[in-house]
């Protein structure tokens, strides 16, 4: 193969080392043989509407949960996103559905979206209201949801990072999936940490052991854990026991250095399914 963009611009380095490329950055120079799963696509259904906006609350300091209005249900799978585009359409930001999916599909859809200072989106949102804004929807898109399996479960998240785990996890618990799970939250203070509420309904409706860790790298307080959320990876796997498999959506820094730290405690990068939540000075 021959790239087109340097991988290392995405991908890890456990994943560089691993052999995993960009193929949609990559040129073939042989034949060559694929491998996919088939059915791993979640774009099947997405659709492009008109988005109305309907109610923004406050979740934290910086973090919203927004909910739009569209016409025709939005099918989505626990764990996808969806382009919120405005204007005259050419700009867009990328949104996890925020809870699980509905039977026969929503058409109030809630985000979870955090405040990025600059950002032309957001600075709106934040800064007034979108009531009134041209707005529209196009999903849902995304492979990130809970595979088929038995093995316990380990979640990382960060920041707006919790709203696709949180529908995983609701999804997996209306389910009934009977799994072990330990779901690692991390933030910079108690200021930064929400939806105690759904975490507590959901292990209250879990069929398995489920712990929540809220872990928060620069305020100290005795309730909580201190450190980087990917610190307490080990210790989540000696609780879990082998075979587990690792999700995570947050910053791409804390993707990385927890890759790094789930293929340390033994999980192939197979079983390793993440979302990197980028934003950008550019204007999210």
């Amino acid at each position: 193969m021959e790239a087109i963009t340097p991988f290392g611009y995405t991908l890890s380095r456990e994943e560089l080392e691993a052999g995993y490329i960009l193929a949609c950055q990559a040129l073939p120079k042989s034949d060559l043989v694929l491998d996919v799963e088939i059915g791993a696509s979640g774009d099947q259904d997405a659709l492009r509407q008109a988005a109305s906006f309907v109610a923004a609350n406050d979740l934290t300091h910086d973090i919203k949960r927004v909910t739009l209005r569209v016409d025709k249900p939005v099918n989505y799978k626990a764990g996808q996103y969806a382009n919120v585009h405005w204007g005259d359409g050419s700009i867009h930001r990328s949104y996890s559905f925020a809870g699980a999916p509905e039977a026969g599909g929503t058409t109030e859809p809630h985000f979870f979206i955090r405040h990025v200072p600059g950002g032309q989106f957001t600075d709106r949102l934040f800064g007034g209201s979108l009531a009134g804004e041209a707005l529209e929807l196009d999903g849902p898109h995304g492979n990130f949801w809970l595979r088929e399996g038995k093995g316990p479960i380990i979640c990382i998240a960060g920041g707006s990072g919790l709203a696709p785990l949180l529908s995983l996890l609701q999804d997996a618990a209306n389910r009934r999936v009977r799994r072990d799970c330990v779901l690692l939250f991390g933030g910079r203070g108690t200021r930064d940490l929400y939806a105690a509420e759904q975490i507590a309904a959901i292990r209250t409706a879990w069929t398995a052991s489920f712990d929540f860790w809220p872990i928060l790298s620069e305020e100290e307080n005795p309730q909580y854990r201190h450190g980087f959320v990917t610190a307490y990876v080990a210790q989540a796997i000696e609780r879990l026991g082998p075979g587990a498999h690792g999700y995570m959506c947050g910053p791409p820094p804390m993707i990385d250095a927890g890759i790094a730290a789930l293929t340390n405690a033994g999980i192939g990068l197979s079983d390793i399914h993440y979302d990197k939540f980028t934003d950008a000075s550019t204007g999210a």
